[in-house]
């Protein structure tokens, strides 16, 4: 049975993370860097992260490594935006579906043209 509050928190955490990511001033976070989900576990203690950059999974691999040093200022944003009970500890994956995605487009045009 699907749990509704988790997923709808999860998008809620999706949401404000791609704020937070705006804010952020390390120089290893990407600027292009995108949210692409975030899974909750059933008891809302942890929380899987999955970014992307248009750079490539090189530039997400050293974004993820600037967002683990903000991990104690990201995890107090979301408790104060989201007014959570407890914040979940938050993983950070990267992931190469934004350039995976480029490529398949990529070849679909051509074979278009």
């Amino acid at each position: 049975m699907p749990n509704f509050k988790n997923s709808r928190t999860a998008e809620d955490i999706k949401r404000e993370m791609t704020a937070i990511l705006r804010e952020l001033k390390d120089p290893r976070i990407d600027p292009m860097l995108s949210i692409v989900r975030a899974d909750l576990s059933g008891d809302m203690s942890d929380c899987k992260i999955y970014v992307s950059s248009f750079q490539g999974i090189e530039k997400a691999v050293e974004s993820v490594k600037g967002l683990k040093s903000a991990e104690g200022y990201i995890k107090r944003e979301l408790f104060h935006r989201l007014k959570l009970r407890k914040s979940p500890a938050l993983n950070f994956i990267a992931d190469n579906s934004i350039e995976r995605s480029a490529e398949i487009s990529k070849k679909l045009n051509d074979l278009l043209s």
